[in-house]
């Protein structure tokens, strides 16, 4: 592959003078950006760490693991505080991807509890009178988006298998800030406006909510939510029976089936019948590294797998990250990935994915060979014919996910590693409020066509089918198998560029955690290049257009927690583009 770094572009050999500053930006993180936002100093433990969203939701894992708890009660704890304290991204009333690894046994298992379609669903179901897709600002709103959620359902489970304490101790947390009060953060806050605030004020519950006496949620005002406190109540005195089969799950029926805008279907059957599936994850070698992932319905690691099996085939390491040469790799390598997920990921229960081939090594050489550093791939890019492809392809479906999301990485005092990205896909969701907590609204994570060019689409609506998901929670081991890495992030469907960004920087161009969360972002999902504006990637900009890109310089709030453990020391990261942190002892 060496012939394909031969360039005779002034244009590029400038640029790497140009971006000589992004290395040393990514390596020594200022107080302050240019865009104005703070960044984080890295974390450092020796025992036990917690990377989250919300400073008091890492206090609550915390909180569990000086007890002497396991991952997965951190984990717990955690969700249930991110649910009060940031409900426009995740919580009980919806789905999540949990990766857990036990240091002891040396096994990592993939947890899905990922939200499936209620059994009464029909493909037109975001068509109009006319077959045409209903804008999606309609299609979200109220009852009908709503898909079974699954998240209680994975915590339920996974505790079970890998949690030490009382299954009640782990409400606690959330249960007295619930009752007692927590503080508004800014990024709440300032969702509570412009489109998204009259979306929310559609549904009485959550207009008295969110804007009481009309007016919205102030960063720093304090709010308690009573109604949140009594659900989370029940659940620990009775378990998950209470929220699938209880007064919750009747609650849940009722705000859905009755909504005042798009009544759904989800049923009492729907509810009762769920359930989490543990399945293999899906590991990649990277370098010295195995990089193991959630695979389908998630399309999260097998894409992030395929690109870094592209990239394998060129010397990042040597290259740098100050080299337009290597971020032209890494947007090209998203191309090709994405062209394969567009057309053949989805609920492998459903739909035939050939997830081997797509990370046969001669198939990813064989898809690197069709980068050239002399120009770009003009996308879209169309897909490849992986070993297992159906001999009659799908359609493709281009549709995004919503960055509704947030994502959790820990470790605790045994080794032990939970990786998990959770979601009610928009923000807010559903917009329907119920027992304190917001609804999903996964299943505008389907295509909304059935079918595109005669052939019906892999990510198609079906009764049961869970909708294909680009979340990413990802554990990387070293060569001697020992745990290297735990990150994820939310952001939808560029959830996938954010975590092989930042795998690139830490496992290529040995960046600590934190610098690597602090780069700017480059994503390509076959289409134009997003690049964030307002930090030093802006300066790919004309570099990469010079190679034929159409690039397009706009904000990218990702949210990456991640861990990594350099030579038995816990190192963690937080993304500054939310209010995250991470903290260990």
């Amino acid at each position: 592959m060496n012939s394909l770094f031969r360039s005779g572009l002034p244009a590029i050999l400038a640029a790497i003078v140009l971006l000589a500053p992004l290395a040393a930006s990514a390596q020594a993180p200022q107080p302050e950006d240019s865009t104005g936002r703070g960044q984080h100093a890295q974390a450092t433990a020796d025992r036990h760490m917690v990377a989250a969203a919300h400073p008091d939701a890492v206090e609550a894992g915390l909180e569990m693991l000086r007890k002497g708890g396991s991952a997965v009660d951190a984990a717990i704890a955690v969700q249930l505080v991110l649910n009060l304290v940031e409900p426009q991204s995740s919580g009980i009333g919806g789905g999540a991807f949990l990766l857990f690894h036990d240091r002891n046994r040396r096994k990592t298992i993939a947890y899905d509890g990922r939200e499936t379609a209620p059994a009464a669903v029909r493909p037109d179901l975001f068509l109009d009178a006319s077959g045409a897709p209903i804008p999606f600002a309609d299609a979200v709103l109220g009852g009908r988006s709503v898909a079974t959620p699954g998240t209680l359902a994975l915590l339920s489970e996974v505790h079970q298998q890998h949690g030490k304490l009382l299954w009640p101790d782990l409400f606690q947390p959330a249960i007295r800030l619930a009752r007692d009060g927590f503080v508004v953060g800014p990024r709440l806050a300032a969702m509570l406006n412009g489109s998204r605030a009259a979306r929310l004020k559609t549904f009485a519950t959550a207009r008295d909510y969110f804007f009481p006496d009309g007016v919205p949620l102030a960063a720093g005002s304090r709010k308690t939510n009573p109604a949140f406190a009594v659900t989370l109540q029940q659940i620990a005195d009775d378990g998950p029976r209470a929220f699938y089969e209880g007064p919750i799950g009747v609650a849940i029926i009722d705000a859905v089936r009755h909504a005042p805008v798009n009544p759904g279907l989800l049923s009492p059957e729907d509810l009762a019948t769920y359930r989490m599936l543990p399945r293999e994850p899906v590991c990649q070698p990277y370098r010295s590294f195995e990089v193991c992932g959630m695979g389908p319905p998630s399309s999260g690691g097998l894409t992030v797998g395929q690109i870094l099996g592209i990239l394998a085939q060129f010397d990042l390491p040597s290259l740098g990250p100050a080299n337009i040469r290597s971020w032209h790799l890494l947007n090209e390598a998203s191309k090709l990935a994405f062209a394969d997920r567009n057309q053949y990921m989805a609920d492998a229960d459903f739909v035939q994915v050939p997830t081997e081939g797509l990370l046969d090594p001669e198939y990813l050489a064989r898809r690197a060979a069709l980068i050239r550093m002399e120009t770009s791939i003009i996308p879209p890019m169309i897909p490849g014919r992986p070993p297992g492809t159906p001999q009659t392809l799908p359609g493709a479906d281009t549709q995004d996910g919503r960055p509704g999301t947030s994502h959790i990485s820990i470790v605790d005092g045994d080794g032990n590693a939970v990786s998990m990205t959770t979601t009610i896909e928009g923000a807010f969701g559903s917009q329907i409020m119920v027992g304190g907590f917001l609804l999903n609204n996964e299943l505008t994570d389907f295509s909304f066509h059935a079918k595109k060019d005669g052939q019906p689409i892999a990510n198609r609506i079906e009764p049961g089918k869970r909708p294909r998901s680009s979340m990413a929670p990802t554990i990387v081991f070293d060569a001697a198998g020992e745990l290297r890495l735990v990150v994820g992030s939310p952001g939808g469907s560029r959830i996938i560029g954010y975590v092989a960004k930042t795998l690139v920087a830490v496992l290529d161009w040995n960046l600590d955690i934190q610098a690597a969360i602090d780069m700017g972002h480059l994503v390509n999902r076959n289409r134009f290049t997003d690049i964030e504006a307002g930090t030093p990637a802006a300066k790919l900009q004309a570099p990469l257009e010079a190679l034929g890109n159409r690039v397009d310089l706009r904000d990218l709030n990702s949210g990456l927690h991640g861990i990594e453990i350099v030579n038995g020391q816990l190192r963690g990261g937080a993304d500054p583009r939310r209010e995250g942190v991470a903290r260990g002892d």
